[in-house]
């Protein structure tokens, strides 16, 4: 038997597994990219209007640190400028949930040990998710490249190339990590620190200077990704670049993968104490989900002081271009262009928390399929109490990275804290009820659980798309976010946040009653 013995099926049976977070995920990321063009010359429709924003991006650091610097005037340029970075995050995200799901998850949940005791090799399974990856990033190029080919199709190829390559490379750094960690969780928690300090470097590299050339950008694989320079001149060594540290750290991945038995890692998990005391069910739902809310506050507390920083730069950039203006009023009110930037920056926090709370809230999804939530259970502990921990922690730690937000914006901006703070906290009602949803689903299909990711997708792309895209108000409306009032500089509108509230409430009910009522599932 050889090493890949078995990849073929194992394939097969991630892609059916991954046969709504693939297509959604990927279906996000390509009209965010293929939808800027249109959005692009609607701002700056005239070779003067676009040369006017290069100057402004010289002289605008700011901006660099956020977006990255542009290197030619044409649009598809500048929609590699625009959504590049952010479109290489989220396929770094995409990636690093695929492989992390179908290697350290499988073994956590004892479904790894059965698939191996068969005719399956060492590297199979670790083979295959890197193969899922793969596919959902050859899509996601696929799509890019014939979606901006009219734009000029060597630009729209190094574009789509350059996209999935971060995603593969980010994808074989989640391989590492699920080799030396043996949480899951934790494997997500410190790929996605991996990606964040990539953001950080690049960002700290654009703002220092112009043009991409920082060593710090450099450091970066999101600097290497702008530093290929789609429709600007392409630099295609750059991606030999990208190849040469995937297979890199794809070599690695598997020579640790063969040096370990199922279940074990490099880095042991740290023992606990030698007497035990008696506990809680909140307790431990609390030791569980720890890390993930403290890495959570931690980022959205600097997110907040970095777009505070950059409010009044981006004031300066839009400066009397309506279109933009009208885009920013869409998202944030029409109080002033400078709130309606914190506003819109606000709500962009807020749609990223929901993905949060749909984290925490799956937490019992995965606990009762591992199979650890059935000793819990056979104790003195009821199945809503049970429950009732893991949800306090999703909806009391949504509240507090929301409020961490708003602190980091204050700093930030340097202005009075208290509108920001309670801007913040007004985006909560949505959130809660897309952890509404999530529990739905749970609680009365738990099949359908994953899908609440799904969900989330489709109300982030609404608000981050639908916007730009000048959508119909009923599009807008089918996020909960649509509703919110637009704070700060709006007026607050309690109806709508009650509504929401009662929604979320129903939600929850309804989902605990299905739960409380349903078999458990293995």
């Amino acid at each position: 038997m050889t090493t890949f013995a078995g990849t073929a099926p194992l394939l097969r049976f991630a892609l059916r597994r991954d046969r709504v977070l693939i297509p959604v995920w990927v279906a996000v990321n390509t009209l965010m990219v293929l939808s800027m063009p249109n959005t692009l010359k609607s701002l700056y429709g005239t070779p003067a209007d676009r040369a006017d924003l290069l100057r402004q991006l010289e002289t605008n650091s700011s901006l660099r640190a956020l977006i990255g610097p542009v290197f030619d005037d044409s649009l598809g340029a500048l929609t590699a400028w625009r959504v590049g970075v952010y479109a290489a995050a989220l396929a770094a995200v995409t990636s690093l949930l695929i492989v992390v799901r179908h290697t350290r998850d499988e073994e956590e949940s004892g479904r790894q040990e059965l698939i191996a005791s068969g005719m399956v090799g060492r590297r199979a399974s670790l083979t295959a998710a890197l193969l899922a990856a793969g596919v959902a990033n050859a899509v996601l190029a696929l799509l890019v490249t014939a979606g901006l080919a009219g734009r000029g199709a060597p630009g729209a190829l190094a574009l789509g190339l350059g996209l999935a390559g971060v995603g593969m490379l980010f994808a074989t750094t989640a391989a590492i990590v699920a080799q030396l960690t043996e949480s899951a969780r934790l494997t997500r928690g410190l790929t996605a620190a991996v990606l964040g300090a990539a953001f950080v470097l690049r960002a700290a590299g654009d703002a220092s200077t112009d043009g991409g050339s920082s060593p710090l950008t450099w450091l970066s694989p999101l600097g290497w990704l702008e530093n290929l320079r789609a429709f600007a001149d392409e630099r295609w060594w750059v991606l030999l670049l990208i190849a040469a540290a995937i297979l890199t750290q794809g070599a690695l991945a598997y020579t640790l993968a063969g040096r370990r038995d199922v279940g074990m890692s490099f880095l042991p998990t740290r023992p606990g104490p030698a007497t035990g005391r008696p506990g809680t069910a909140s307790a431990l739902a609390w030791r569980l989900q720890r890390g993930s809310v403290l890495g959570w506050s931690v980022g959205f507390f600097l997110a907040g002081v970095v777009y505070g920083g950059l409010t009044d730069g981006a004031a300066d950039l839009v400066g009397d271009n309506d279109k933009a203006r009208q885009i920013f009023e869409r998202m944030g009110g029409r109080s002033g262009l400078t709130d309606a930037f914190l506003a819109s920056m606000i709500g962009m926090l807020g749609l990223i928390a929901a993905l949060y709370v749909v984290a925490s809230v799956l937490r019992l999804h995965g606990e009762e399929t591992s199979g650890r939530a059935e000793p819990v259970l056979a104790n003195a502990v009821g199945r809503l109490r049970w429950a009732a921990g893991h949800l306090l922690i999703a909806f009391g730690g949504s509240a507090l990275i929301m409020l961490l937000a708003g602190l980091g914006f204050a700093a930030g901006h340097g202005k009075e804290a208290l509108p920001i703070l309670g801007a913040c906290l007004v985006q909560l009602p949505a959130v809660w009820v897309v952890g509404g949803l999530a529990v739905l689903l749970y609680g009365t299909a738990p099949r359908l659980a994953p899908a609440a990711w799904g969900v989330a997708g489709v109300i982030l792309l609404i608000g981050w798309i639908g916007p730009a895209l000048d959508a119909p108000q009923a599009v807008l409306d089918l996020s909960p976010f649509g509703h919110l009032p637009k704070l700060p500089g709006g007026h607050m509108e309690w109806g709508p946040v009650l509504l929401l509230l009662a929604t979320a409430s129903a939600l929850v009910a309804a989902g605990l009653a299905g739960l409380r009522r349903r078999d458990l599932t293995t």
